[in-house]
């Protein structure tokens, strides 16, 4: 490929031929503000803020779409430039409804950080703003356009990345919004609480459904014995909320933040991860050995992807493993096992769990999610709410002990359980279990690291007693859509799928820690957090779910086998099929 030589702000720089200006400037030096623009996701050139002058051309050019020329001068912070952003941010700040100290965004809005950085005087353009009613009949998630700047990002990754289609623009000049189909609640379509939409939102118009105060208030109950459960990935991410570095593990400072919070137990989800291998390895083993069986088997761990299969394709929910994801499995083995050993009533036991995911949230609600005749979980909190609980409880988080250990006896996972945080994690863990119990050896290597990263679509075959089986990954929603109409059109070659909603999996889940465009434009993400989760499995000496002693006594104590009768009560679950609108 040709290279382009060029000048930004007088550093030469070389880059390939079709870079655009945004690019060439980063690789110079330079930030460009944006907040329409983000990598591979959105290039509207609708906000206006990334405007640059460019030497020989009167006009003001944006950075995100325009290309660079062979000695092309481009200057990014010229009076003419920095005056341009102002006037559009302070024009777009006339139709925004400025409750920032009570905004949940507040300190990690895009908005506010750059009418911050240009001096913006808020009421400079003051007359007639939209009101629009604000949208919260989901369990999940709440919907604010009088805080949309109709930058489209939340369009184009619920239309171009999950496929989802259920928001767009709607109306014209003044009276355009974000809206979906008929004017309906998010609701009343077939959203699938993925949350990609809120990672993306440059501002406060797409948030989590708080439930801090339903916690709040289980903790001041005496009657109740409150536990929590963590997922994998918010170890991988919490400490973003307090100033760490992308890819920083802050298991134990998040351990005993929770410790701090008041919380009766402190245990691991990985631990459910373990028995969610357990149950779905055993699952495809006897698929794979039943010629009438369903194949391909394909993982059920992620909420927003069963929604999405339900709605979108009800014919191929019998290849769904019927294991329940391991959130559930932890609150079912809570309110059964736990509680009987303990000699608590289920009904004074509350469980909470802090889930890198909104449509945990949704999840908790579905019917048969009850092993105990009570909900397997009272609560999930995102990442992101935590964070907001140790602050409002006043805890230092770095003055926390990094090595403050989970409660015994459901506190160790696996490291197999730990890599569910990342795509490809699920079918890795299994891997390492359904191998060794395929064959009765030892696997001389367990990582299967073909099946690693945060490419859309992963694929691999691995040979048990004589057979090849074909698996096959996805994470990102599109990427679940094409593997589904090759099953759906009878050319799928492969025997057993993991699906992930979110791109890049659970480290990129929708209650995540929000992650600016200008930080997303250099950094992967999803990579960096699943560092995080690979550096663990990589040196921890327990890594394979069937060699957990935890996972065997419960078995041994209360279960019996894999996939047996009380298993199937306590472990797994059903599924609808769900009408579009």
């Amino acid at each position: 490929m040709k290279n382009v030589n060029l000048k930004v702000n007088g550093v030469p720089v070389t880059v390939p031929e079709g870079t655009r200006i945004l690019d060439a400037a980063i690789k110079a030096g330079f930030n460009i503000p944006t907040l329409c623009y983000m990598k591979d996701l959105c290039n509207e050139s609708s906000c206006r803020v990334c405007v640059v002058e460019i030497k020989n051309n009167r006009k003001l050019m944006t950075a995100c779409s325009t290309v660079v020329a062979e000695g092309m001068e481009v200057f990014t912070n010229t009076p003419k430039v920095r005056a341009s952003r102002k006037i559009t941010l302070e024009l777009m700040l006339s139709n925004h409804h400025k409750e920032c100290l009570s905004c949940v965004r507040s300190g990690k809005c895009e908005l506010q950080t750059l009418a911050t950085e240009y001096g913006c005087d808020y009421a400079k353009y003051n007359g007639e703003m939209n009101d629009y009613a604000v949208d919260d009949a989901t369990p999940y998630i709440v919907r604010d356009n009088n805080k949309c700047i109709l930058c489209r990002r939340c369009v184009a990754v619920c239309n171009k990345v999950q496929t989802v289609g259920v928001i767009d623009a709607g109306n014209r000049g003044f009276a355009t919004k974000i809206a979906s189909p008929f004017g309906k609640s998010l609701n009343e379509v077939p959203c699938v609480a993925c949350g990609q939409c809120i990672n993306v939102c440059p501002t406060g118009a797409l948030r989590e459904k708080d439930s801090v105060a339903e916690v709040e208030k289980l903790l001041a109950d005496p009657s109740k014995t409150v536990i929590v459960g963590t997922a994998p990935s918010v170890r991988a991410a919490l400490g973003e909320e307090f100033g760490y570095p992308i890819g920083t593990d802050t298991e134990g400072k998040m351990v005993a933040a929770l410790k701090a919070i008041g919380f009766d137990k402190v245990f691991d989800v990985d631990m459910a991860a373990d028995m969610t291998i357990m149950e779905e390895g055993t699952e495809f083993l006897g698929r794979l050995n039943n010629p009438k069986a369903v194949l391909p088997m394909i993982t059920s761990c992620s909420a927003g992807w069963i929604r999405f299969i339900e709605y979108n394709y009800p014919e191929l929910l019998p290849n769904l493993s019927s294991c329940k994801s391991p959130q559930q499995m932890f609150g079912a083995i809570m309110k059964t096992y736990y509680a009987e050993k303990t000699g608590i009533d289920p009904k004074n036991l509350a469980v909470v769990t802090i889930m890198p995911c909104i449509a945990k949230k949704f999840e908790l609600t579905r019917d048969d999610q009850s092993a105990a005749g009570v909900p397997d979980i009272d609560v999930s909190l995102t990442t992101r709410e935590l964070a907001r609980m140790i602050k409002n409880y006043g805890i230092n988080f770095a003055k926390l002990d990094p090595k403050t250990e989970f409660d015994n006896p459901i506190g160790k996972g696996s490291t197999a359980g730990l890599i569910f945080g990342a795509t490809g994690g699920v079918m890795e863990a299994a891997l390492r279990t359904v191998a060794e119990v395929a064959t009765g050896k030892t696997l001389d290597n367990i990582d299967f690291k073909a099946v690693r990263g945060t490419k859309g679509i992963k694929e691999a075959s691995v040979t048990l007693n004589g057979k090849q089986i074909n698996i096959a990954v996805a994470s990102g929603l599109g990427n679940a859509r094409k593997l589904m109409d090759e099953i759906k059109a009878g050319k799928s070659k492969y025997h057993f799928i993991e699906i992930m909603a979110c791109p890049g999996g659970c480290v990129n889940g929708g209650g995540q820690p929000i992650v600016d465009s200008q930080t997303r434009n250099i950094v992967d993400v999803a990579k960096t957090r699943a560092s995080v989760l690979y550096k663990k499995d990589k040196k921890d000496a327990l890594r394979k779910s069937h060699e957990n002693p935890i996972v065997k006594t419960l078995y041994a104590e209360y279960f019996g086998e894999p996939n047996s009768h009380k298993a199937h009560e306590v472990l797994h679950t059903s599924y609808v099929k769900r009408d579009r609108y």
